[in-house]
């Protein structure tokens, strides 16, 4: 990145426009691209529309909808124009929408026709409610106020790289929402800096499946390969397995950032039955050449399921199983890992295909200072502090919570606790918030006894928690998996599946003793009837299971 580079998303899209204009930029699955000159031009359009409806530079503007071509059209006509992004998450509950609504501001908001009615109760005065599918007023206020795919904005904007681009509320594990106030220059630098550990051209073909408005997917999904000219291509719904695998296929994208929880579930779903359903390959499966073999196999089949072409599935947003991490390595599939939070915009450590480390969340990325902070003397371990152009302005309306976490000489404090080794290569411990100190004064992480438990037959998820001096496990079982594998006991016990539980608890407690320290050990498995309630990146909002 040179010196003389403009960090914000009008001039990084001036670039690609003179560079890849006419190249493929964004479509729906079986669609026909959108080319960058298109994208322009619905850009400008859309300024054009949102001057009719009054809104000025510096004003705050809401999305609400599922990942479409659109969506995009929408984020870049309201940060170009100089107003503020508020990309709102589709699973927000409505109380939580008009709450952000309200906070933020909001002038006018984008939604789509399944989401719209998510924002019937908000009684806040907004300029437009506009349906994102084809830019309409979804209540005409004034009927001469309409949409024109080939009107040109009025006025000239200047954008600069510390102008706020979004406030982005947070879902987090933690309970309230807060507004992470991101500038051009936060999300802009990133995006660039994505080129460091990764390099993408214009041939490249993202899928993607995680919600646009997350910073993940928002920064490294759609700014970083607008900057490199590549095409996106949206499912516009929930990436179902009926929906994703024919898209797989389709597309057979060469670009994919996931959530641990995705590939995950195809190792226990899919893999996994696999070696264990087999008492000649539950056996060769401990021979560790035989049990290599066997993963490259699984991973060469896994490539064809995504499509054979990836070169890189980008896995973040929280930590991924050691066990499953252990298979990507032996089945030599094209996996990469990075780290970040939504107040970094977000990288701020990765690394790609081929130089990934078991458990290891990779280097600091180029431009960006990283450091453990107070040490243990033993371990090394420390929370993890980051300092650089991508740390946000602050959080909106909340200027204490901004100073607890961001140091007067500019550190963010990112509440991680973790050590980095010899080689400059991070590595997390867990949340400092969700560590439980012992009465011996043993420090415990409850994410690192959940991945135990989570590598269990049947079990579909965990959270370990501390009551009384005791660590218990909530567990949620895959009641479905249980039956279909437990049917032909039906006739002989009607409570077969409750028999089926009671047994995997007495047994999952073995399993997990065994495999911890013993300060880790669970004396107790609660029953977690439901799926967990989890945020936009599949972790487990812990405080609502306190």
């Amino acid at each position: 990145m040179n010196n003389t580079e403009r960090l914000t998303f009008p001039a990084l899209f001036a670039e690609t426009i003179s560079k890849h204009g006419n190249r493929p930029a964004m479509a729906l699955v079986g669609e026909e691209p959108l080319t960058y000159n298109d994208l322009d031009e619905k850009i400008r359009a859309v300024i054009a529309w949102l001057e009719k409806l009054g809104v000025k530079q510096g004003d705050k503007v809401a999305i609400l909808s599922a990942s479409i071509p659109n969506w995009g059209v929408s984020y870049y006509a309201i940060t170009f124009m100089g107003a503020v992004v508020v990309p709102l998450l589709p699973d927000f509950h409505t109380s939580e929408i008009s709450n952000i609504l309200e906070h933020s501001e909001a002038k006018a908001i984008f939604v789509s026709e399944g989401l719209k009615s998510k924002i019937n109760d908000f009684q806040g005065r907004l300029l437009g409610r506009i349906r994102i599918e084809d830019f309409t007023l979804i209540e005409k206020t004034d009927q001469a106020v309409t949409f024109d795919p080939m009107a040109i904005p009025i006025a000239p904007y200047q954008v600069s790289e510390e102008d706020l681009a979004a406030i982005i509320y947070t879902s987090g594990t933690t309970g309230k929402s807060k507004g992470v106030m991101l500038t051009h220059r936060n999300i802009s630098f990133v995006a660039k800096m994505s080129a460091k550990v990764h390099e993408i051209n214009e041939y490249d073909r993202f899928l993607s499946i995680l919600p646009l408005s997350h910073t993940y997917e928002n920064t490294i999904g759609m700014i970083f390969p607008m900057t490199m000219g590549s095409c996106i291509y949206y499912l516009g719904k929930v990436p179902t397995p009926s929906l994703l695998l024919p898209a797989l296929q389709t597309i057979k994208p060469t670009i994919m950032l996931t959530v641990p929880l995705i590939i995950e579930k195809i190792f226990r779903n899919q893999i996994r039955p696999k070696f264990t359903g087999n008492f000649a390959l539950r056996i060769a499966i401990h021979i560790p050449f035989i049990r290599q073999k066997l993963n490259v196999m699984a991973g060469k089949k896994l490539m064809e399921t995504f499509g054979g072409e990836l070169r890189f599935f980008g896995i973040g947003g929280a930590k991924l199983n050691k066990t499953v991490e252990k298979f990507l390595i032996e089945a030599k599939f094209p996996y990469a890992i990075g780290y970040g939070l939504t107040e970094t915009a977000p990288l701020l450590a990765g690394t790609n295909p081929g130089n990934c480390r078991l458990q290891s969340t990779g280097p600091k990325i180029e431009g960006i200072e990283l450091k453990i902070h107070d040490p243990d003397e033993n371990t090394g371990e420390g929370e993890i502090w980051a300092k650089g152009p991508n740390v946000m302005n602050g959080y909106y309306k909340e200027p204490e919570l901004t100073a607890a976490i961001i140091t007067s000489d500019g550190w963010f404090r990112t509440g991680d606790l973790g050590f980095i080794d010899k080689d400059g290569y991070l590595y997390i411990k867990g949340r400092i918030n969700n560590m439980i100190v012992r009465s011996g004064g043993e420090n415990i992480f409850p994410e690192e006894i959940e991945s135990v438990v989570n590598n269990f037959p049947h079990v579909m998820d965990s959270l370990v928690k501390d009551r009384k001096g005791k660590l218990v496990a909530l567990v949620n079982f895959n009641n479905e998996e249980i039956k279909t594998q437990h049917h032909h006991l039906k006739e002989e016990n009607i409570d077969y599946v409750e028999h089926e539980i009671e047994k995997l608890r007495s047994e999952l407690i073995t399993y997990v003793n065994h495999r911890v320290n013993k300060f880790s050990q669970i004396q107790e498995i609660i029953l977690q009837p439901e799926p967990f309630e989890k945020t936009a990146t599949q972790k487990i909002k812990r405080y609502l299971y306190r």
